[in-house]
């Protein structure tokens, strides 16, 4: 059975000012999904789930149906405010949706077989994919899910800091803790990150997580039973979110799974503001002219 690739593509891009999910990026109109699915069918996928939101779903299929048509199967799913476990209620004035293990719900009546899990926005490189797929053929157990771990240095932006998830592993590469780290930046050629006025320097080579983790089908029993608590205990707030590497972590710490970190040298990019895209679309072209993508994808 091949696995699916499960993209979270319901975020509104507020802060980039539109749907960047389908904002042309590549030399002939290509957007960052185009090569992630592109790079999951090289690698063996034999299906893509994308979640997204009803509002722009016609312009979303319109775009990528025609293109995936015969090379993968698709399927779409929504996520929606109102829909949660029954019992619970949507708090009035509440306008966000619950956060990423909410959109990752979505796609448990689709999703039977093993998955990997990314974000629309982030271009991971072709490497990520294969990984993904070599560790679902060698590693069958229900409890193991695994992780590509990023360096930091492959991660960070040219344009000011960011906030990584820096990973601690044990002597076999496997995940014990994630740690937020914020305000990692470059200064005068070494990486510091701040805690406040405190400024401690990273060597770089640390692996963080850029949220492409791979799964079995039964985590999304998990991952509702996760749900069910999380809005018992924060269901009446209007901004609370409830992550799926949350759920994750509180497995792997109770001893209920393990999570392999696969290291990876390529170098993650992704548009978080405007002011991302031509870096993107330099980083594209050359890797096109390295050889790793055609020019035309599809």
């Amino acid at each position: 059975m091949k696995p699916t690739l499960l993209i979270l593509a319901a975020g509104m891009g507020s802060r980039y000012g539109g749907l960047k999910q389908m904002d042309e990026l590549g030399p002939n109109g290509e957007s960052i999904i185009d090569y992630s699915v592109f790079d999951a069918i090289r690698a063996g996928f034999g299906k893509v789930v994308f979640v997204i939101r009803p509002s722009f779903a016609d312009a979303f299929k319109e775009r990528f149906e025609s293109r995936l048509k015969g090379k993968i199967d698709t399927e779409y799913v929504f996520q929606e405010l109102e829909n949660i476990p029954e019992g619970f209620k949507v708090p009035e004035g509440r306008e966000k949706p619950w956060g990423t293990g909410h959109a990752m719900l979505m796609a448990k009546g689709v999703i039977k077989e093993p998955f990997a899990i990314i974000n629309a926005d982030d271009f991971y490189g072709k490497e990520a994919y294969q990984s993904a797929v070599d560790f679902i053929r060698n590693h069958p157990a229900d409890n193991e899910y695994a992780m590509i771990g990023y360096a930091l240095k492959n991660t960070l932006s040219e344009h000011g800091t960011v906030s990584r998830g820096v990973c601690e592993t044990d002597s076999n590469g496997y995940l014990e803790e994630v740690t937020e780290r914020t305000k990692i930046g470059w200064e005068n050629g070494k990486i510091y990150f701040y805690e406040g006025d405190q400024k401690t320097e990273l060597t770089g080579n640390e692996p963080v997580s850029m949220n492409f983790w791979i799964f079995k089908p039964s985590f999304f029993d998990e991952l509702e039973k996760g749900f069910i608590n999380f809005l018992k205990e924060k269901g009446g707030e209007k901004k609370s979110e409830y992550y799926f590497n949350v759920r994750a972590d509180e497995l792997i710490k109770s001893g209920k799974a393990t999570t392999l970190v696969i290291d990876t040298n390529a170098k993650w990019f992704g548009v978080t503001y405007k002011e991302d895209k031509p870096v993107v679309r330099e980083s594209l072209n050359k890797l096109i002219e390295k050889g790793d993508y055609p020019g035309k994808l599809w």
